[in-house]
């Protein structure tokens, strides 16, 4: 019988404990936006490399209009077929599709974070249909 009131009990503490983390957060999230609208897009040009397993990632040409120029080496060139990028909420955002053999439309959705000078975000490996986290380090030069 005690497992029965324990359940609602650890229900309730979890409710409780989300709603307090609901309260605080506008205030967390009203404040990234005025920092982030304040980076240049052009801090995404460079060589940036996925550290788990050295693929690269070289981004230039960024344009004011959302173009920008973009090839990807695993370690061989893979063809880039659409590279863009965004500023949503004053977060800039990536997207790179890419289409070649093995890369039959795999897609990476990136962010940049200016405190760690990284690229974040999703990558859709098409062949397996499945998506993973991923991190990109801007390359040393």
């Amino acid at each position: 019988m005690r497992q029965k009131k324990l359940v609602p009990i650890a229900f309730v503490l979890l409710m409780l404990l989300g709603f307090s983390v609901t309260l605080y957060a506008p205030t967390i999230a009203a404040d990234k936006p005025q920092s982030a609208g304040k980076i240049d897009e052009q801090r995404l040009t460079g060589r940036w490399v996925r550290p788990d397993g050295g693929y690269i990632l070289e981004l230039k040409d960024i344009k004011k209009d959302g173009n920008l120029g973009a090839a990807y080496f695993n370690p061989r060139t893979v063809k880039v077929f659409k590279a863009e990028w965004n500023r949503k909420k004053g977060i800039i955002n990536v997207f790179v599709e890419l289409r070649d053999v093995n890369y039959p439309g795999s897609r990476y959705n990136l962010q940049y974070d200016l405190k760690t000078d990284m690229l974040k975000g999703t990558y859709f490996q098409a062949v397996h249909g499945e998506t993973y986290e991923v991190e990109f380090v801007r390359a040393e030069q």
